[in-house]
């Protein structure tokens, strides 16, 4: 299918997704709940792109949107970026040790968090239930409620006889795999570990993108022809 990404012309297989077909072309969408191999789930948000012209753009995660032939999409926009850098406030407010959210605050150079944090230990980003069901065929834990009171759990909240204690809820999981301890109480942002040129052209221009990495980060930024 010819689609057309940043503008860059490109023929994609069918039953390709804007991620898949992103990541082939080396564009990086950031993202939590997705990983190869597991089911797509658009969870956490943070992979949302902008497809269409003019009035008729609307945003989408990339992760779920599968390709349609003459399809146009942005995924670096003055507004998604500033969209991005939003849910991922939301996020690191709900489990501000996480260090896979952190390391993506210093990348994507978010300054502050605006919200309370509650320093949970889950971002529901549902990798865990995911792996467990598709991977492991265990079926041992998965999401119970609904809105705010959504969580993970087992059956019943009890030891599940179906656990194989394989490890692998917390291999994939963001909120526990690694861990930030440059966080304090009234510091909820850490941007110690993580250190990365900061995209300086976006807020100029909204219509930028790089062959090699970050945005500005060689000083060889060009201007994507319409």
């Amino acid at each position: 299918m010819k689609i057309k990404i940043d503008g860059i012309r490109v023929d994609a297989p069918e039953g390709y997704t804007i991620l898949e077909a992103a990541r082939f072309l080396g564009i990086d969408i950031p993202t939590i709940c997705y990983l190869d191999g597991l089911t797509p789930w658009g969870g956490c948000r943070l992979c949302v792109v902008e497809i269409g012209e003019g009035e008729n753009k609307k945003m989408v995660t990339s992760c779920t949107y599968r390709i349609e032939e003459g399809l146009t999409v942005h995924t670096s926009s003055e507004k998604i970026v500033r969209t991005r850098k939003m849910i991922l406030e939301l996020l690191i407010a709900k489990c501000v040790t996480s260090k896979t959210l952190q390391d993506l605050a210093s990348k994507m150079g978010l300054k502050q968090v605006r919200f309370q944090p509650e320093w949970n230990d889950c971002i529901l980003c549902g990798l865990c239930v995911r792996i467990c069901n598709e991977q492991m065929m265990a079926n041992a834990i998965g999401f119970i409620n609904r809105g705010d009171t959504l969580e993970i759990t087992t059956p019943y909240d009890r030891n599940s006889e179906d656990c194989r204690k394989c490890g692998g809820c917390i291999y994939v999981c963001p909120a526990c795999n690694l861990r930030c301890v440059g966080t304090e109480k009234d510091t909820i942002l850490c941007n110690g570990c993580y250190n990365s040129l900061q995209p300086t052209c976006i807020p100029n221009e909204d219509s930028f993108n790089c062959w090699m990495g970050l945005k500005n980060e060689c000083g060889t930024c060009y201007k994507i022809e319409p």
